[in-house]
């Protein structure tokens, strides 16, 4: 038997969004035992990572990290991008999400997340305006 749910996930801006304990809570919800949890993204300018969860500057060094390696589609460094109708942070989040995944596989063991000590699970916005973005969560 397979579970699934939706969450909408509120973003203000670039930056990685934790969202461990509502993951956490579906699987509470669902009564979760064992199985094999699948977390899909259903966007192309955001990303889901699994990542320290402990120490903020991990968060603001990644996001730091990605806006030097893919700065704005209106640096000069940029200049060979053609896809600009959405803005300079268009294009930029698109390839971020190239590079980055787009879906997880967590274990579940005992109706808990097989996650690390300090592991969370995080949306990776990489655009400057708000958004809200759905993240399928699929229970095998």
């Amino acid at each position: 038997m397979s579970l699934q749910s939706l969450l909408s996930i509120e973003t203000s801006g670039p930056g990685l969004y934790e969202f461990t304990d509502r993951v956490a809570g579906f699987l509470r919800d669902v009564a979760a035992e064992d199985g094999l949890l699948t977390l899909f993204l259903r966007h192309t300018s955001c990303s889901l990572l699994i990542q320290e969860n402990a120490d903020p500057d991990v968060r603001r060094d990644l996001d730091a990290f990605f806006r030097w390696l893919v700065p704005p589609a209106n640096d000069p460094a940029m200049t060979y991008l053609t896809h600009r109708a959405e803005g300079p942070d268009d294009m930029p989040a698109h390839i971020k999400a190239a590079l980055l995944p787009v879906s997880l596989g967590i274990p579940v063991v005992d109706g808990r997340l097989a996650l690390g000590q300090w592991q969370g699970i995080y949306l990776f916005e990489h655009r400057a305006a708000p958004h809200r973005r759905e993240v399928v969560l699929h229970l095998g």
